[in-house]
């Protein structure tokens, strides 16, 4: 018989693997969306990439009159992370600059999702493209920066 911790660790890799598999990472903030957001530029602006657009989906839907928990899109980067990944493959340029996403669900827990790039780098058949681990590497550590306490 397998000990429950076995079965416990088996059902969290294969919940781990299925997250992986629909290409999206998403941690846990103990902030509020905004202060997770404000947050997030302060991050990456300190680590001398450049903010294209924060886009805020919520304020988009209340100029239509219609409402949506808080939800707000960072995009940002820099050339000498994109251009090694694009010079493995043109078509990742659909999916860079790099983009992370701070939502808060229906239960007001706020959450910072972004692309796994092994997954994109998959999604564009260049799995062994040598940028994208110091990418996933620099926005894993942007990520954990922002939701630490």
């Amino acid at each position: 018989m397998i000990p429950r911790t076995g079965v416990f660790l088996c059902l969290m890799t294969m919940s781990m693997m299925i997250s992986a598999a629909e290409g999206l990472i998403s941690m846990q903030s103990p902030h509020s969306a905004t202060a997770t957001m404000d947050k997030l530029k302060t991050v990456v602006k300190d680590k001398g990439l450049k903010v294209f657009a924060r886009i805020d989906h919520a304020g988009g839907a209340s100029a239509i009159g219609e409402s949506l928990r808080p939800t707000e899109l960072l995009i940002f980067g820099n050339p000498q992370g994109g251009t090694p990944f694009m010079q493995c493959a043109q078509t990742v340029g659909i999916d860079l600059p790099l983009k992370v996403l701070v939502w808060e669900d229906v239960e007001g827990q706020v959450w910072l999702s972004y692309n796994d790039l092994h997954y994109l780098a998959d999604r564009h058949d260049v799995p062994d493209c040598k940028a994208v681990k110091n990418i996933a590497g620099a926005l894993d550590g942007i990520a954990k920066t922002v939701v630490s306490p």
